[in-house]
């Protein structure tokens, strides 16, 4: 597999603000329009485009080599699976202080890029940025009668309104689609967990959360920018409850790893996750004529027996070491 990129520590070009990453995996059918979306850019110039190529076994290599023409383009080539590793591979490649990164099934605003420099230049203690998302439904498709929007949020939509907020709770972190971070903060804390993050099929998550926390706790800001905007292709392939619960089930495991990474695993799991599945069946039963709440909570009830699962089996063979 050739990799058709320069290195950043002997290009003589001077280092950008900005380097623009997507890490891909078999997205050949999306990724030319987010690469495209980003070369054009608005109002700002100061930046390179980077993709990641984790692993991929399609025409991801093919998509990105038409463009390769363009003076702000590189390719880098992952074998490692995994979307934190991609992304920390991605940061190893780039030396610019602010790292912007754009999920390959997505597409940017003109004025992304602007919009997260503007906010950076503005607030040195500002660790973590991200906007809005909007979702791009597959032609002739409309939401399924059973999707809420609290599980939209799965598919990618994130909206806290339309002004800048200032966030103070993990759970409203940025997505990761549509998510930038400070060099100086990802280097302090070690890049990002491996252990989250998908990889491949596994719908592994929570690795934005853990790093806004983490940033919260260090001092730092974290900001929602709602024109910083970006839309997000909803696959076909997850228009179907099943992915949902696989995608929940996940969830509970990344929500698990989570407590055992802050030191709150250990027995009390095996009542917190029996309290909230018994919760969910309440709710889904409460709820049983309206056909979004009651499979949004079969989803939350579903996602904590893999909480369990994974509580029991940390219990069982505990983490040799945390970060």
């Amino acid at each position: 597999m050739s990799d058709p990129k320069t290195d950043p520590k002997t290009d003589p070009k001077p280092t950008p603000k900005i380097s623009a990453v997507i890490c891909t995996h078999n997205r050949d059918n999306y990724l030319g329009a987010a690469i495209d979306s980003l070369l054009h850019q608005q109002d700002f110039d100061d930046y390179e485009v980077v993709v990641v190529d984790n692993g991929s076994t399609d025409g991801t290599q093919a998509v990105v080599e038409e463009r390769l023409p363009h003076p702000r383009l590189r390719y880098v080539w992952e074998p490692t699976l995994g979307l934190s590793i991609a992304r920390n591979r991605g940061a190893r490649e780039t030396t610019a202080p602010i790292i912007a990164y754009l999920d390959d099934d997505a597409v940017a605003s003109p004025t992304w890029l602007k919009h997260l420099a503007d906010a950076y230049d503005t607030n040195d203690k500002l660790a973590i940025a991200g906007g809005k998302v909007t979702l791009i439904w597959p032609q002739g498709v409309t939401p399924p009668p059973w999707l809420s929007e609290n599980l939209s949020g799965n598919l990618g939509l994130y909206d806290l309104g339309d002004e800048v907020v200032s966030i103070t709770q993990p759970g409203l972190t940025p997505r990761g689609l549509n998510y930038s971070i400070r060099r100086e903060f990802l280097d302090r804390i070690g890049g990002f967990d491996p252990n989250l993050g998908r990889v491949g099929k596994k719908l592994l998550s929570n690795e934005e959360l853990y790093t806004t926390e983490k940033a919260l706790q260090l001092g730092w800001r974290v900001a929602y920018l709602p024109e910083a905007l970006v839309a997000h292709n909803v696959a076909p392939e997850r228009i179907d409850r099943t992915w949902f619960l696989r995608r929940g089930w996940w969830q509970g495991i990344s929500e698990c790893y989570r407590e055992q990474l802050a030191g709150s695993a250990g027995p009390p799991q095996l009542l917190r996750g029996g309290e909230r599945i018994l919760r969910g069946l309440y709710k889904a039963a409460k709820y049983s004529r309206d056909p979004a709440r009651r499979f949004d909570n079969l989803v939350y009830a579903y996602g904590q027996i893999g909480y369990l699962v994974y509580a029991v089996q940390g219990m069982l063979s505990p983490p040799s070491e945390s970060r």
